[in-house]
């Protein structure tokens, strides 16, 4: 599918893990990314998550943005499922020129054609972060967000990842 940007909107598949680092790298910047093998793995498990997608969008030969979004079982709501949008990034090279409305647009898309009641989304800081989803018809309104970090974070163990 192309956006109005001109890019091609897609589901992101095992060949862009290179641009999905990348790509995880700048949003993340001093915190670390998984990479190589065990990050490889990591991906394949995300993929194959039923419900779940990275929506990325393609411009130049590369990806340059990307959003994970995750659609939840739910028993409330007459049963209809909910939404996360998570780790939505653009290329520094690449933003201000639509691809992160582009891959955002796409990934609700998805959200509303399996049927979800709502799509929620944690935000930074970030001067124009909020604005951004604001102009895109996220609120902070009604609901307040919170989150429960576990810090240092954990290093993982092979025995005890999800599978």
């Amino acid at each position: 599918m192309s956006g109005e940007t001109g890019c091609q909107l897609r589901v992101a598949n095992e060949q862009d893990y290179g641009d999905l680092l990348c790509l995880y790298r700048e949003l993340m910047g001093d915190l670390p990314v998984l990479s190589g093998s065990e990050g490889a793995a990591v991906l394949s498990r995300i993929l194959a998550l039923p419900g779940t997608c990275i929506s990325v969008a393609e411009a130049e030969g590369q990806v340059v943005a990307a959003a994970t979004l995750h659609v939840l079982p739910n028993l409330t709501h007459g049963g209809r499922p909910y939404a996360l949008i998570e780790n939505v990034v653009t290329l520094q090279a690449f933003q201000c020129r639509g691809f992160g409305r582009a891959v955002m647009t796409f990934a609700q898309d998805q959200a509303w054609a399996m049927d979800a009641y709502k799509i929620m989304l944690l935000t930074g800081k970030a001067a124009g972060v909020r604005g951004f989803y604001e102009r895109l018809g996220y609120s902070g309104d009604d609901k307040h967000a919170m989150t429960l970090r576990r810090s240092p974070a954990r290093q993982p163990q092979p025995g005890n990842l999800p599978q």
